[in-house]
């Protein structure tokens, strides 16, 4: 591999030299302990499912994701939703002030926000025309105080993914992490970059659950990295980040393998039915490919449009203000009957 790649370079020095909180769940870790009488942590004793913290570690969810993701645990950090993943990513790697990273607009709104938040400058490398990385354009972007190229493949709102030679020929040559968002991957025919987490050191993987496994409101997202990498994560995020509830149903929504599979299955046929019916719809004048669970579709006039579905009780997403977006709608793909209405309506404008 020809990336010589160090995190002791990337990694802040205050998170370096700093001791993590130590909270009492992590200094009594005993697995035994259904006699145990616990007096530790200032929990108010009387039972009821939720009086007691959470584990901090999240093992129970962890596990059954390694086995499901041929990862093993200490690879995995669980956020409360990607975003919080992703703030820590800026928090432990990026100095403020001082450090940049890139993203690649029109792009998940976030990558900027959280740079904002943190005082990183953001470099903004538009995506080519037809929404594949600059190679050349973001290669000649980086400094040596770049630490985070943020790539979000199936890309959101436009719907594809990037090419894996793009991807691979950053994490080859980029000296910091690169961190593919692949919040829509279930929806794709591409694998995952999981299985080359090994391969990569610089390879940092977000996923979530509020998408394809349809829990948006437990707010639980996924990192995937090296060991290393998530030891750093690990030393500063907040000691009970995931509530009890959501590991729960995490818990109990993994354990539904075939029930997701399905639900899968069913939001890409019905999306295919929506891409044919498009076709004929007189006002579209673009459908941009996708691999996601939602449709990218240029219009005569979005504004227009985006209002007259609205009074016929229909809301979309109207993305005209993005770079490259011009007049664009995006589509969620819902139901059958969500979808039949929708068809109607755009067959009555």
């Amino acid at each position: 591999m020809g990336n010589s790649f160090d995190i002791n370079n990337l990694v802040r020095e205050n998170v370096k030299t700093m001791k993590p909180y130590s909270s009492a769940r992590d200094e009594f870790e005993d697995f035994d302990t259904a006699d145990m009488i616990f007096l530790d942590a200032n929990e108010n004793p009387f039972e009821n499912g939720v009086n007691r913290y959470p584990d901090p570690l999240q093992m129970s969810v962890k596990e059954v994701l390694a086995k499901q993701r041929n990862v093993k645990t200490n690879q995995i950090l669980l956020g409360n939703g990607s975003d919080e993943v992703l703030d820590l990513l800026f928090r432990a790697f990026c100095e403020p002030k001082t450090d940049n990273v890139i993203t690649l607009p029109p792009t998940y709104g976030m990558y900027g926000v959280l740079a904002n938040i943190n005082a990183v400058e953001n470099k903004e490398i538009l995506l080519s025309e037809d929404f594949q990385p600059q190679i050349e354009k973001i290669m000649e972007a980086v400094d040596e105080k770049t630490k985070i190229i943020f790539l979000c493949s199936p890309n959101n709102p436009t719907g594809n993914s990037f090419s894996d030679e793009s991807v691979a020929y950053l994490l080859q040559n980029f000296k910091g992490l690169v961190v593919i968002d692949e919040a829509y991957i279930d929806f794709s025919k591409k694998d995952s970059w999981i299985n080359e987490l090994d391969e990569y050191p610089n390879l940092v993987i977000t996923q979530t659950l509020s998408k394809a496994y349809g829990l948006a409101g437990i707010r639980l997202g996924i990192c995937y990295a090296s060991a290393e990498v998530i030891s750093v994560l690990n030393k500063i995020k907040p000691p009970y980040n995931v509530n009890e509830l959501t590991q729960k149903r995490a818990l109990d929504r993994l354990d539904k393998p075939e029930k997701i599979k399905s639900e899968i299955e069913s939001i890409i046929t019905q999306r295919s039915v929506l891409l044919k019916v498009l076709l004929d719809v007189d006002f579209v004048e673009k459908i941009y490919p996708t691999e996601a669970n939602f449709i990218l579709v240029k219009v005569d006039n979005a504004n227009k449009r985006y209002a007259e579905l609205i009074a016929k009780g229909i809301v979309i997403r109207n993305r005209t203000t993005q770079p490259l977006c011009n007049n664009c709608l995006r589509f969620t793909v819902g139901t059958e009957q969500e979808n039949m209405k929708l068809i109607e309506v755009l067959k009555q404008l």
